[in-house]
């Protein structure tokens, strides 16, 4: 390697580090902030040009992004996901009950409207619910959070790695989801089963008491909007219409509005994942653009086409060390040239996501479930988390594994 390729390849792993560790010691710095940082320096560096970093920027991947983001914050202002919640809680009459609605809905929700957004929701219902029936809250929260991750890798939107293999592959939604699915609601039983027999105490054959009844504060205009945009959405993706265009079109209709003004909604956009995007799309782009992606290739490819196994493997180890978005980031220029890269997208989508319940740390959506449990007096530290969630990460894999092998 020459001068320039050694300093892109030291630049983009002190990036990759910080991404890693979500921060610089001594910095105020967060992930989207060291990805953004990182490539305006590749940039003064000369590993990607300012027109091959704007060339390297996914506008599918981040409008996707942008779309669903709109789409939630309607729904969360209209109250459907207060609605869900109290409808769960009226239908459990036991504890495996309500770990199971819990999980199925944490799950299904997830794979529509992304995992990050659905426990954001839920968690500070689950911790109200549990206390409130003097249940502990651990097991529900670890059934939450993991839920959530299953069943996110069942669609292109149930997460933002999907979103980026999804463009990417050129997979229609309905084709993922037949490839996927199965993986998601196979797992999230999987994922039951694990938190019962791990918290067999919390699971006992007892009835759950009768809660005073909640006022459920919906807005049912904006509510029925919301859920027309939807099933519009859905419509759209299950006729072919490409995934983005279809977000867009329902996330444009909820902009129409006479009530709502847009800037409340526009307050309530993780700006800060779109940035974080958009930086590791250039850094990533600098790896392309200075030639160091072929030597990245000629490492991945020997592991990755040895089955899918080993590519599962691999998928493992990266998103664990540098988080699921990088890892996908760094295969998508390579798998256009893998001899199977089908196959290798799915893994890749399977793999990433399920990959993020080893431990707290894997996945954002872990790390919201804990925050915001602890903002309500209930911590969930790294060891507890570890009990369920080893388990089910190593039997949801070998089950993906399995499937994935069979249908391809």
């Amino acid at each position: 390697m020459d001068f320039q390729q050694w300093l892109t390849l030291i630049a983009v792993t002190i990036i990759l580090l910080g991404v890693a560790l979500g921060r610089y010691p001594g910095l105020r710095m967060n992930r989207a902030t060291i990805a953004l940082v990182g490539a305006a320096g590749l940039i003064l560096f000369g590993a990607i040009s300012l027109e091959g970093a704007f060339a390297a920027l996914d506008l599918n991947t981040l409008m996707l992004l942008f779309a669903m983001m709109i789409l939630n914050v309607n729904l969360r202002l209209a109250g459907f996901f207060q609605l869900v919640h109290l409808r769960l809680v009226g239908w459990a009459k036991s504890p495996r009950q309500l770990l199971a609605f819990i999980v199925l809905a944490g799950g299904l929700l997830s794979a529509l409207f992304l995992n990050d957004t659905i426990v954001l929701m839920f968690t500070p219902f689950v911790v109200q619910v549990t206390l409130a029936l003097r249940r502990n809250p651990i097991p529900y929260l670890v059934g939450l959070a993991a839920a959530a991750n299953i069943g996110s890798v069942g669609t292109i939107t149930g997460n933002p790695q999907n979103m980026l293999i999804g463009v990417a592959s050129g997979l229609s939604f309905v084709s993922f989801s037949s490839y996927l699915l199965p993986v998601a609601l196979v797992g999230l039983g999987l994922c039951w089963v694990v938190i019962v027999l791990v918290y067999r105490e919390e699971f006992t054959a007892v009835s759950l008491p009768t809660l005073p009844p909640e006022k459920l504060r919906t807005f049912s205009p904006l509510l029925n909007k919301s859920m027309l945009a939807t099933a519009g959405m859905l419509l759209g993706f299950l006729a072919g219409v490409p995934v983005p265009l279809a977000a867009l079109a329902a996330a444009s209709l909820l902009l129409i509005t006479r009530r709502l003004k847009p800037n409340r909604v526009f307050r309530e956009i993780d700006w800060t994942l779109l940035v974080f995007f958009g930086g590791l799309f250039m850094v990533t782009g600098a790896l392309e653009s200075s030639g160091l992606s072929e030597r990245l290739f000629g490492v991945m490819q020997p592991l990755a086409e040895r089955g899918i196994g080993w590519l599962t493997a691999v998928s493992v180890l990266l998103s664990n060390t540098i988080s699921n978005v990088p890892a996908v980031m760094l295969f998508r220029p390579l798998v256009p040239d893998f001899a199977d890269p089908l196959t290798t997208w799915l893994t890749l989508a399977m793999a990433t996501t399920l990959a993020g319940n080893l431990t707290l740390l894997g996945s954002v959506a872990n790390l919201i479930v804990a925050e915001s449990a602890a903002a309500h007096g209930v911590k969930l530290t790294f060891g507890e988390y570890l009990r369920a969630g080893v388990p089910i990460t190593l039997i949801t894999l070998v089950w993906g594994v399995i499937w994935l092998s069979w249908v391809r």
